[in-house]
């Protein structure tokens, strides 16, 4: 079921990304390194510029996973909330009923 509401509820595979992340940096880097070696300025700009992107992500993550669970809810935890009773898929239709009202009473 889908609310529309994902990407503000969405989860994201932190340790995945770490591994991204490194793997990213450590090829960067050797592509500053070769690249400055050979001296051409531009791709080593490229890869320096490549180096501090992969190394904020880094960061970001590092930041996000020593936040803990209540950032980064675990599988028991809903990913978002699930759709009032009675609205079908793309908010058109039915109003949702009323809690509480004795039935199906609308308002």
């Amino acid at each position: 079921m889908r609310t529309g509401s994902e990407p503000s509820t969405a989860r994201s595979p932190l340790r995945m990304r770490l591994w991204l992340s490194l793997w990213g940096m450590l090829w960067a880097a050797f592509g500053l390194a070769a690249f400055l070696v050979v001296d051409r300025a531009g791709w080593a700009t490229a890869c320096g510029v490549l180096l501090v992107v992969t190394v904020t992500d880094f960061c970001l993550v590092i930041r996000h996973m020593r936040q803990g669970a209540r950032f980064q809810p675990g599988g028991d935890v809903p990913a978002y909330v699930p759709d009032p009773v009675g609205r079908s898929r793309h908010g058109r239709g039915e109003p949702p009923r009323r809690v509480g009202t004795g039935g199906d009473e609308r308002s």
